[in-house]
């Protein structure tokens, strides 16, 4: 005996104002805390997301853990020089897109481990800035994807940040000498990870691509490599319209959205 088949809906994929789920009384996020290893790895990986965020209202700080001093092909280049360039070149980017501050820890490029010192320093900086949203990397190596975003300092920075956001900058007992430093505990709401293609929450950047763009064109040092051949507005635009197009968007970011 037959019997009649029923269709089953697909859910709508989660879909973003960049401000969305906030705990404030008109939506918006009011602080934002994007945290992440290199400079440059804002703006690639979230670059869109953070302008749109910017232009709503939010006060959006990076926190840049490393010094880019690997972030070269010449090994006769003085550290400090290309370190000066780096940061340089991250204020400008972060200026573009409407960001309010740009803090350097300072930590050796290529050489961070999750450790208990890393994860302190991102408590103390969760805890000044008090952010509802936090940005930051991949706590994980993603085989799936490019090898470029499974960097190990950007792994490190992932699962340290994780740490500080839970349990860490909430907890009056975790590094209790931040406490005689003026710097009392604080809860994040969301946290949101920028996951190339494979992710599951989406934020329409179609109005601040151009934003991202030239935010990303101010690391000369990055996207101008002698020798090097890439058009990185090409790549950007067909990434983020490849992403845009399973959310309906002409062009967006998508994120792993946790709520904490």
């Amino acid at each position: 005996m037959a019997t009649k088949k029923t269709q089953r809906k697909t859910a709508p994929r989660p879909r973003a104002s960049a401000n969305s789920n906030a705990n404030s009384k008109d939506g918006k996020f009011r602080r934002v805390l994007g945290v992440f290893a290199h400079p440059d790895d804002p703006e690639f990986g979230a670059g869109g997301s953070m302008a749109k965020l910017a232009a709503d209202g939010a006060n959006v700080t990076y926190v840049i853990v490393t010094d880019g001093s690997q972030g070269g092909e010449d090994p006769k280049q003085k550290d400090s020089e290309l370190k000066a360039i780096r940061m340089k070149e991250q204020r400008a980017a972060a200026k573009v897109l409407g960001v309010k501050k740009v803090e350097f820890l300072g930590y050796k490029d290529g050489h961070l481990a999750h450790d208990l010192k890393l994860r302190r320093d991102i408590v103390r900086m969760i805890r000044k800035h008090k952010p509802e949203l936090v940005i930051t990397h991949i706590p994980g190596r993603v085989l799936d994807a490019p090898m470029g975003g499974s960097h190990p300092d950007h792994i490190a920075v992932g699962e340290a940040t994780m740490a500080a956001v839970y349990p860490d900058s909430r907890n009056p007992r975790a590094f209790r000498g931040l406490l005689k430093q003026g710097f009392q505990p604080h809860v994040v709401n969301e946290v949101w990870i920028p996951y190339w293609t494979l992710g599951d929450y989406y934020v329409d950047i179609s109005k601040t691509l151009d934003k991202k763009l030239a935010a990303l064109k101010e690391h000369q040092s990055q996207v101008a490599k002698p020798g090097m051949e890439w058009d990185v507005d090409k790549w950007i635009r067909k990434r983020s319209r490849d992403i845009g197009k399973k959310a309906g968007y002409r062009y967006a970011e998508s994120f792993k959205r946790i709520k904490v």
